[in-house]
């Protein structure tokens, strides 16, 4: 392996780094991007580092590549071997090591790979900060020295925490869907000891992703999983993405929970304990949940879409709880603030066990109102933010009144409609909330045909 100057610059995304393997991330790129990680701490004054990996055919090889020019740079590193992403959080945080690197492209296709950094405070890096270490790399300017690697298994530790703070009050019934990626390496060890009867569906680890991609927030993604639920009579079933950081949850009558929906049952549960309580969600939740904290008399936090940004702010806030649409929740009534879908899965079976109710019960006593799911629009990277800035015009020349916390979202008096450019992948995001069917159709109509007129327009395709 060696240093190459060979970058790609759109890997480095948003909040991680991120592209196609081999063509855009392999082996030299892992170790260039280790020896200017390295670097960048060690003139920090930082000495040592936590490095961990998913399941997928190429992050081995990444994780040796980066570690190696980690080491190189004189950082040392604790290596936490095949692990989820919630797993090297609880790493970090478990040995006060509060820069570390997950080598993972989380829930995307099986050729994708990536890195997920912290450069201090136990924080994912973000915005700027991708920025400006982007530029570190390019300048390769790298400082030398001989750090040591020593291996850390902390499996067993991390389950004791995830059960910790659980109790389970009745028998359940759950119906598990690990999508063949990394929670299949502790799921059972996980689930063997919380008291519930569970069914395994995709749990083994198979990083080709034979079944469907590992990314709860598509319904199509949850269509086996809230069947088996129905044909089997349990009382819900739960779904994990590709790293383990996010949930998805079906009630007991087959139906997708949305997160929104499940956000305002947690707001319901916590604020009986934490009266007045702060809790932060993502532009792309809806009118479900802020009637909830209005109802409850707490405090809510409307912020940008973005794994990095909302678990910081959750923090800086000081809220009990934060998440996103997407699945990502941060729990800080009894855990340690970090996203972990295993840990929101036994949360909600303790949510159940605790009531009279099915889940499906639950849902339906919150308000009501007539939504669509995240509807993906394929882009490009270097388009998608002039569609933005297109859409931005278009509802300014209707005079809508909007707000600008990430992308659009379209206020009206009974609807909202949310339109964002994705940090992630080449794609727009849209979704649409109101009070009737009709009027979400409407808008729904009207705003997708503006969205494919532009991205059509200037991708070139007529």
């Amino acid at each position: 392996m060696k240093l190459t100057k060979n970058l790609d610059k759109n890997i480095f995304r948003e909040y991680d780094i991120r592209g196609k393997y081999p063509s855009q991330i392999n082996e030299d790129v892992a170790y260039t991007i280790g020896r200017a990680f390295g670097s960048y701490l060690k003139e920090k004054g930082k000495v040592d580092c936590v490095v961990g990996r998913d399941n997928r055919y190429s992050s081995e090889e990444l994780a040796k590549a980066f570690i190696t020019g980690v080491t190189e740079s004189g950082l040392h590193v604790l290596n936490i071997g095949l692990v989820t992403t919630p797993m090297y959080y609880y790493a970090c945080l478990k040995t006060q090591t509060d820069v570390g690197c997950m080598i993972t492209a989380s829930h995307n296709p099986k050729d994708d790979n990536g890195f997920k950094m912290s450069f201090g405070n136990y924080q994912n890096a973000k915005g700027q900060e991708i920025v400006d270490f982007y530029h570190y790399v390019v300048a390769q300017q790298f400082v030398t020295g001989d750090g040591i690697c020593s291996f850390m298994n902390v499996k067993e530790s991390y389950i004791d925490y995830l059960l910790s703070s659980i109790t389970i009050s009745k028998p359940l019934q759950v119906i598990i869907d690990c999508g063949n990626g990394t929670t299949t390496t502790i799921v059972r060890d996980v689930f063997d000891r919380v008291g519930v009867t569970y069914i395994l569906l995709y749990g083994n680890s198979d990083p080709n992703f034979p079944n469907h991609h590992p990314d709860p927030s598509v319904d199509e993604n949850l269509r086996v999983l809230g069947n088996a639920v129905v044909e089997l009579k349990a009382d819900l079933g739960l779904a994990f993405d590709g790293d383990g950081d996010r949930v998805g949850v079906v009630d007991n009558q087959g139906r997708i929970v949305r997160m929104d929906q499940l956000m305002a049952l947690f707001v319901r549960s916590i604020t009986k304990e934490y009266p007045h309580a702060r809790f932060l969600y993502d532009v792309k939740c809806g009118m479900t949940l802020t009637d909830e904290i209005e109802q409850n008399q707490a405090e809510g936090i409307m912020v940008r879409t973005g794994n990095s940004y909302t678990k910081a702010l959750t923090k800086e806030n000081d809220c009990i709880l934060g998440g996103e649409y997407s699945g990502h929740i941060y729990f800080r009534d009894k855990f340690l603030g970090f996203d972990s879908g295993i840990y929101a899965g036994l949360r909600v079976l303790e949510l159940v066990s605790r009531s009279s109710e099915a889940l499906s019960q639950m849902v339906d006593s919150l308000s009501t109102y007539y939504s669509t799911p995240e509807i993906k629009y394929t882009s490009s990277d270097e388009k998608k933010f002039e569609v933005i800035q297109k859409m931005k015009e278009y509802v300014q020349g209707k005079h809508y009144p909007f707000l600008e916390v990430d992308g659009l979202r379209v206020q009206f008096e009974d609807a909202w409609v949310s339109v964002r450019a994705s940090n992630t992948g080449p794609n727009l995001t849209m979704r649409v909330e109101a009070k009737s069917e009709e009027r979400k159709e409407e808008l729904l109509q009207e705003f997708s045909k503006e969205l494919e007129k532009y991205n059509s327009s200037l991708l070139g395709k007529k």
